[in-house]
Formats: C-alpha cells, structure tokens, sequence
C-alpha cells in the first residue's frame, strides 16, 4: 500500500513535470474551440452594441412599415413576430452553446486544481526534505 503510494506521487510528479501547463497543453475538439469562441463573442460589450443597433433599426425599420400599413399601404401586418422568431431561434441557439463553454471551464478549473495539488504534494516533499537535511546538519554541528 505503501508503495503504491510512492508510485502514484512520482507518476502525479512525472505527469507534471513538463514544463508546459498541462490545461494549455490539452487539445481541443472543433466543437470545444467554437464553443469558446462565440462565448466569448456573445459576452463582449461589441456583441451587446451591435446587439441593441440590429434591434433599434429593426423596430425602427418595421415601426415605419407599420405605419404605411395604418395608412392602407399593403406591408407586413404582423412586423415584429419575425424578430420574435429571430430572438427566440437565437436564444435557443446560444443558450447551449454557452452551457458548453462552461462546462469546459469547469474541466479547465478542475485540471488546474489537480495540477496545483500535484505542486503542492512536490513542494511539500521537498520542504521536509529540506528540513531532514537542516536536522542532520543541526545534529552534526551540535556534536562537534
């Protein structure tokens, strides 16, 4: 049992031991990588902009429409059911994408708390090599 142990902490040390972040080094799938991209995007300040632009000329776009058609000119009676669709098609749409991106955030930060425990467990090891070695030099200084 106790060599197991030992075996598991040098292979958590060999696993770590490069020099590149393991999260950095994980590959990506193309979904993942999309997934990361259009988060990013669609939680950007230039995504709200433009955003709330589309939405403004639309309704001001159908608003006009809206009101030839009051005047009896034949336009789209109904003018706001189609950005309704647009809005819901888009939510639906976006809303797992998003939950992706999360869920590969949480992977992100799991590896990273693994990968921390690995340095710690290492630095804790060495520290008490460190100390064994003081404690020796300690006893040898004292006997002198």
């Amino acid at each position: 049992m106790e060599k197991e142990g030992k075996n598991n902490s040098k292979n958590n040390y060999n696993l770590f031991a490069s020099k590149e972040h393991p999260i950095l080094s994980a590959p990506r799938t193309l979904g993942q990588k999309a997934a990361d991209i259009l988060t990013k995007w669609a939680g950007s300040w230039t995504f709200i902009i433009f955003f709330f632009v589309f939405l403004a000329i639309w309704m001001a776009t159908k608003g006009i429409f809206l009101l030839k058609y009051l005047e009896g000119d034949f336009v789209d009676p109904y003018p706001f059911i189609l950005l309704n669709l647009a809005l819901s098609c888009l939510a639906a749409i976006q809303a797992p994408i998003i939950l992706m991106s999360q869920n590969r955030q949480s992977q992100k930060d799991r590896l990273q708390a693994q990968y921390d425990y690995a340095v710690n467990r290492k630095a804790e090891k060495e520290i008490k090599e460190v100390k064994q070695q003081l404690e020796k030099i300690g006893r040898k200084l004292n006997r002198k």
